[in-house]
């Protein structure tokens, strides 16, 4: 931009104080997520559009490196945290984060959320889902492994690769999923897949990229993966293994916190997440399940949501009081 005249410098130095002197008439909506949530790719950006369309407010999405991590935020910040809403909490940390007794009651209307399990909450709104699956490449199994017990049968050299329990929801997610399709039996589950485990990853960007990178034959990752490489990048190579003991199934979460100087705005936003104009952004940018039944229903190519029947999920109460023993067993299992 040309400086060469003193009245467009001029112009220049005055234009951003007038415009944050707009900005600072409209109250702030502060939301603490994960990073992929907020980043440039996610649903985040479009999102923030939406809702400033209808609010007279400014959004502003806090990304951290996972949804646990924002809430340790909020929980260390107390009531001076400048956080509204925390957005990507899920199922397995639900009973955890209620305990914290951090976060108001949500007062919205879920009558039309179709789910495939029945899920209410008081406190937490849905606003995605997805299942967990081992996503492989079509062009190295003809014949894709339908069990755990197919992976421990699929060859000496066959290698999966997949992420720490301790700092990634898709890693406690295969513990979780686990423990609701074999219950006490998990425990001999795991030595007799340890020989095929590459290596464990902190986080799921990491053991994705080994995947990509031709290092492992298949990752734990979401059914609904393969279709980011069909939709967005047009290559139909990668498909979710579907297993007989069924998916265990993992809801995205968004809560008020108490401490909110804007609760109103905040209980709006919650209205909006699970609106229309909303979900029908979540599928091509977190790649994930919408909550409602979207109009024009889902994109073509994208996954089909899996039936009840394959649907697997433990009570909440009983996650929060023994994950800690689930992940032992599993280290236990596989050193």
């Amino acid at each position: 931009m040309s400086l060469k005249k003193l009245t467009i410098a001029a112009l220049i130095t005055l234009v951003p104080f007038a415009s944050t002197a707009v900005a600072n008439d409209k109250p702030t909506l502060t939301i603490y997520t994960y990073d992929s949530f907020a980043s440039d790719w996610g649903p985040g950006p479009q999102i923030k559009a939406g809702f400033e369309a209808t609010c007279n407010c400014i959004v502003d999405f806090v990304g951290a490196e996972d949804a646990i991590s924002a809430l340790r935020k909020a929980q260390l910040e107390g009531d001076s945290t400048k956080a509204d809403i925390i957005l990507g909490l899920d199922t397995s940390v639900a009973a955890e984060a209620k305990s914290t007794e951090l976060f108001a009651a949500h007062n919205t209307d879920l009558s039309a959320l179709k789910l495939p399990i029945d899920y209410t909450s008081d406190q937490f709104v849905p606003f995605d889902y997805g299942y967990f699956a081992f996503v492989y490449r079509k062009s190295d199994f003809p014949n894709a492994p339908t069990s755990f017990e197919d992976l421990d049968k699929a060859g000496e050299d066959f290698k999966f690769v997949i992420q720490d329990p301790r700092s990634s929801t898709p890693g406690l997610g295969l513990v979780l999923w686990a423990k609701a399709a074999y219950g006490d039996d998990t425990a001999e589950m795991w030595p007799d897949l340890k020989d095929h485990i590459l290596t464990v990853t902190k986080g799921w960007s990491e053991s994705y990229s080994l995947f990509l990178d031709g290092e492992a034959d298949m990752v734990l990752s979401y059914t609904t993966s393969p279709s980011y490489h069909k939709i967005a990048e047009e290559d139909d190579n990668y498909a979710a293994a579907i297993f007989d003991e069924g998916h265990y199934l993992q809801i995205e979460l968004a809560g008020v916190l108490k401490s909110s100087k804007n609760q109103e705005l905040a209980q709006s936003f919650m209205k909006y997440l699970v609106s229309q104009d909303a979900q029908k952004i979540i599928p091509t940018t977190n790649w994930m399940f919408p909550v409602v039944e979207l109009e024009g229903g889902l994109p073509e190519g994208f996954a089909t949501p899996l039936t009840k029947e394959q649907t697997l999920l433990l009570d909440d109460q009983d996650v929060g009081a023994n994950t800690k023993a689930y992940i032992d067993a599993f280290f236990a299992g596989i050193e």
